[in-house]
């Protein structure tokens, strides 16, 4: 018993119920303790431990919270893949997913409908490719808006695949969003964009920063944020 309790504590993946996911390990410099998380989409557990700490003694770590882990993993919506007759989700809207196999492959738009055709198996991949096109297109229109209302010039935007951020602004040069955004509501998708163009000012959340956010940002700060709170993890319910 002693032998195989061993062996499991230094196993990179830990059972949590419906699924035995891995257990990825990051090392940060700047650390000085363990952190444990579940992926927002529940594909792995990350452990970010300090330079000093051993490996194994990280791994057991993640096993000794596994209830904790299992609890968490259960609150996740569960994962869905696009099918013919369903729906995603497009600006807070749920569009219904109208397939024919011999329709253009090309997703196309129209009274809440989203048509295309192509090999069924590919349905998830060409209807990702396209919200990420959406998404490219609304968040350009937006930080050129939003640098517009500030009196900035505007910068090149980039999409962003981030388990756990949903903007980002590390130059000042180039903002990163993640297209995950595009299925949100306008106003929460706006609100991460004008956070990230009052970056381009003030790279912190000073009082500075909140009261030119106020300023440049037309709705409720509080009410975006309260939504991605609440629903964020369910923009990872159809996409992988």
């Amino acid at each position: 018993m002693i032998d195989w309790l061993r062996r499991e504590m230094l196993e990179p993946e830990i059972d949590l119920g419906p699924r035995t996911v891995p257990i990825v390990l990051k090392r940060n410099a700047r650390a000085r303790r363990l952190t444990l998380r579940l992926a927002p989409d529940g594909r792995e557990v990350r452990l970010t431990l300090p330079r000093w700490a051993r490996s194994a003694e990280a791994i057991a770590f993640a096993h000794a919270r596994r209830d904790w882990l299992a609890a968490q993993f259960a609150k996740l919506p569960q994962r869905e893949e696009p099918q013919a007759g369903g729906t995603i989700q497009y600006r807070g809207q749920a569009l219904l997913i109208d397939w024919h196999e011999k329709a253009p492959r090309r997703p196309t738009l129209a009274d809440g409908t989203i048509t295309l055709g192509g090999p069924r198996d590919a349905l998830e991949t060409r209807l990702g490719r396209w919200l990420e096109g959406e998404a490219r297109s609304l968040f350009t229109a937006d930080v050129a808006h939003y640098c517009n209302v500030a009196q900035l010039e505007s910068v090149p935007v980039s999409l962003s695949r981030a388990q756990r951020r949903w903007g980002s602004c590390s130059d000042r040069k180039r903002i990163r969003l993640n297209w995950r955004l595009v299925q949100a509501p306008d106003h929460v998708r706006r609100s991460v964009v004008a956070h990230e163009v009052t970056h381009l000012v003030h790279f912190d959340h000073s009082p500075a920063f909140h009261a030119m956010l106020g300023k440049i940002f037309e709705g409720d700060i509080a009410l975006a944020d309260r939504w991605l709170k609440d629903h964020g993890r369910t923009l990872y319910t159809h996409f992988g």
